[in-house]
């Protein structure tokens, strides 16, 4: 998919469908007379600066909404629009073939990669088989046996997320899910090859995590990564699904967010109104980034490559301290406690 042309809107964008509306009747018209070719031209120049001007203010629950667009691209669109030469890797040996995460080799211009993502599926019939991108467990261990793969033939691994969080389900547990994304988190601490993870959509808690360990983690400017969803925390928080908008301004998960705490290194820009609004550009984009990113990464010994991604990890976070003075006089009991 490329551009799209007539994408079904959210409620805020209500001005920019309007327009969009208005120009694509005046393109269609097979013969334009001068006022309206004038009208086409400042119709175009209109949408792009109230598009800018919406897209300069979005809230945090606005970008939720954006990042689950259903016309956002998803990992098979940047498999077909990125990568050459997919060649898909089935199953966990232990379970069976977790649809909701896809794994495969690919080549990246001159580089010869492994790609593991998310899946959510376009149609009903392909998101229930994805489970709308929430893996099992068998997902889990599918991505890590091979990235294992990958770095016996020294092949980096790029992960491509974008899941609402881990399948809850009972089944799902039976099976070992905290264990198996837990596994994934440390196993991927210790790749020997470089690994880059970008957040294509949602990032849902250990569902992102589980392939989200990564030398670099790349954020696309519209979407969020997060401990859990606004709706999960605001059942917990409010007892109400209805204050998710009020959660979602908490939860501090935006792509400005993110890269100010240091919990992601880089943000890529969008296409002017989203990914959903052009599949090639924002292909395009991330494919830059992931090229930049490997010439860098391919430069680094083994171990200096465990190392700083080890590093990086523990890094994140900031810790408080109360100052010595105070905790002198808090310990003598001349001080406040």
């Amino acid at each position: 998919m490329s551009t799209v042309a007539a994408t079904p809107g959210l409620d805020f964008e209500q001005p920019i469908l309007d327009l969009e509306a208005r120009r694509r009747a005046l393109e269609h018209l097979t013969q334009r007379s001068a006022e309206e070719e004038e009208e086409l031209r400042r119709l175009k120049r209109a949408l792009a600066d109230v598009t800018r001007q919406i897209y300069a203010g979005l809230s945090p629950w606005q970008i939720v909404q954006v990042a689950r667009h259903k016309d956002r691209p998803y990992t098979t669109d940047y498999l077909s629009l990125v990568f050459d030469e997919f060649v898909e890797l089935h199953g966990d040996r232990r379970f069976g073939d977790d649809r909701a995460i896809l794994t495969g080799f690919a080549r990246l211009d001159q580089y010869k990669v492994l790609v593991v993502g998310h899946q959510k599926g376009r149609t009903l019939k392909e998101r229930q088989a994805c489970y709308f991108g929430c893996a099992h467990p068998e997902g889990y261990r599918k991505a890590i046996l091979k990235m294992k793969l990958a770095e016996k033939y020294g092949l980096p691994v790029v992960c491509l997320i974008d899941t609402p969080g881990a399948y809850p389900g009972i089944g799902a547990e039976e099976r070992g899910q905290s264990q198996a994304i837990a596994e994934n988190m440390y196993e991927m601490s210790r790749l020997r090859t470089p690994v880059i993870c970008v957040i294509i959509g949602e990032g849902g808690s250990g569902g992102a995590l589980g392939i989200g360990v990564g030398d670099r983690v790349a954020i696309l400017q519209y979407s969020y990564y997060s401990v859990i969803s606004p709706e999960g925390c605001a059942g917990i928080l409010w007892k109400s699904h209805q204050y998710a908008e009020r959660a979602a301004k908490a939860l501090k998960f935006t792509s400005a967010d993110l890269l100010r705490l240091g919990v992601v290194d880089d943000v890529i820009d969008e296409p002017l109104g989203g990914a959903h609004r052009d599949h090639h550009q924002t292909a395009f984009r991330v494919k830059q980034y992931l090229l930049r990113t490997l010439r860098e990464l391919s430069a680094l010994a083994a171990d200096d490559l465990v190392q700083q991604r080890y590093e990086k990890f523990r890094r994140m976070g900031v810790f408080l301290d109360d100052p010595p003075t105070e905790r002198a006089g808090a310990e003598t009991g001349n001080g406040r406690p």
